[in-house]
Order: C-alpha cells, then structure tokens, then sequence
C-alpha cells in the first residue's frame, strides 16, 4: 500500500466513477450512526417487540405477553429502541404506551422481511 491506500496490481481504477462514488456516501460520522441504528436491529428480541408495535400502540404487559418475556426484560429492551429513536411512548395515567416512532421503522422490518424471503 502506498499512501494507506490500497493498490490494486491488476485491476484498472477508474478516477472518474471514484469520484462520483465518493460524492455520492455519507460521511463517516453517518455512516457510524447507520452502523449504530443496525446494532439495535441486531438483537431478535427487540426485533420481536418492534414488531409487535407494527399491530399498533401497547402498553409493556400487553408488549410482554405478546413476546413471551417479562415486563422487565421488555422494559430494558424498550429502553434501548426508545434510545435510537425507533420507539415513542405516551403516558395515559400511569400506563405507558408505546408504538413506533414512524413509519420509517416498519418498512425497515417490511424491507428486511422482503430480503430474506426471496
């Protein structure tokens, strides 16, 4: 490597399409958020709960009893999706609800699903 940037011996660059590839990325400190967002996405278990809020707004027993886990480990779960901003919550007396924050979330979950079942 000359420079640190890598040097390719066979393979012909092409400066021009480099270039508008270049202009055409995010900026690192993007790119770590993106990196960031996918490691919440990460985890089966808050992959579970988001789905379940793609049926609509649901307090923590409701989001437990749909899961299958106890309203503590939904709690710590949802701690982290509200966290990276994938959740919102509204407070109606001393109940929680919580839904996702838009509707970017769901087809993230509808895109994926799309990718794996092809």
């Amino acid at each position: 490597m000359v420079n640190d940037i890598p040097h390719c011996e066979y393979i012909h660059a092409h400066p021009d399409t480099i270039e508008k590839i270049k202009e055409l990325m995010p900026d690192d400190d993007r790119l770590i958020d993106l990196a960031e967002l996918f490691k919440v996405f990460g985890d089966s278990t808050r992959i579970k709960i988001l789905s379940a809020l793609c049926g609509g707004e649901l307090c923590v027993c409701d989001i437990s009893t749909a899961v299958g886990m106890t309203s503590s480990a939904v709690s710590h779960q949802l701690k982290i999706l509200k966290n990276a901003e994938l959740v919102r919550f509204r407070r109606e007396g001393k109940t929680v609800f919580y839904s996702l924050a838009d509707g970017h979330v769901n087809t993230i979950l509808e895109q994926g699903l799309d990718h794996i079942n092809e």
